[in-house]
């Protein structure tokens, strides 16, 4: 008899206390969100409460959580899998992300104290680093944490927290990992410009190279294989 694979996703989580509700839910979302396991992988309820030593129910209510985030998928026959956008989703997202950038930008510059600022150049150090080191995965999450830190000084709490969640969204795709080196390096120039402004506190540059920024984002995201699997058909049935 053939002995089942182990899932990719359960080899990554780590259990370290009891397994409570918001325990499961943090790590499950964790292991998603560090983009090691890819679209469409398998969640098996069954190996994941033996794991955490609980019932399928606590599990299961952490696999519906996450399907209300956009980051897991439940579909007949096939059980609970890594969320998987299309092509069209995942340049939707991008646009959410987007206007809500923009729209938090000018008070972040404004607001922004000594402390954030130096905040935001030491993780520009660290994005400079993966481009330097050619570290697709590092460039992917210090990226992030550049636009976090760009984002976060304007103290708009809850279109932070919109914008987080369509972050999370399209994070599974790992999409800055699969763009070649030069996107990287025009991605990050437009990055340098935009930093030079926030520093100047000058809001009008600000926006308009985040404006470029977000084009070229659009133009490259546009060019992501489809044959890849990170990417789903445009005519993927429905998920629940």
């Amino acid at each position: 008899m053939t002995q089942r694979r182990r899932s990719a996703l359960l080899a990554r989580l780590v259990v370290d206390e009891p397994g409570r509700p918001q325990v499961i839910l943090g790590e499950l979302r964790r292991v998603i969100l560090d983009g090691a396991v890819p679209p469409c992988t398998v969640i098996p309820l069954r190996e994941v409460a033996e794991l955490f030593g609980v019932s399928h129910i606590p599990v299961r209510e952490a696999l519906k959580t996450l399907i209300g985030e956009g980051l897991v998928t439940h579909r007949q026959q096939r059980g609970y899998q890594v969320a998987q956008l299309t092509a069209r989703e995942l340049r939707e997202m991008y646009i959410v992300r987007d206007t809500l950038e923009t729209a938090s930008l000018a008070a972040a510059a404004t607001l922004a104290d000594e402390a954030e600022r130096a905040h935001l150049l030491a993780v520009n150090e660290l994005l400079e680093r993966a481009i330097l080191d050619d570290d697709p995965a590092a460039y992917q999450r210090q990226s992030r944490s550049f636009h976090v830190a760009l984002t976060r000084p304007s103290r708009m709490f809850r279109l932070l927290r919109m914008l987080e969640s369509a972050w999370n969204i399209t994070e599974p795709a790992q999409p800055m990992v699969h763009i070649d080196r030069c996107d990287r390096e025009r991605l990050h120039s437009d990055h340098i410009a935009m930093l030079d402004a926030f520093l100047a506190r000058d809001v009008d540059r600000l926006l308009a190279h985040a404006d470029e920024h977000h084009r070229r984002l659009e133009s490259v995201i546009a060019t992501l294989p489809t044959d890849t699997g990170l990417i789903a058909p445009e005519d993927i049935s429905s998920v629940q």
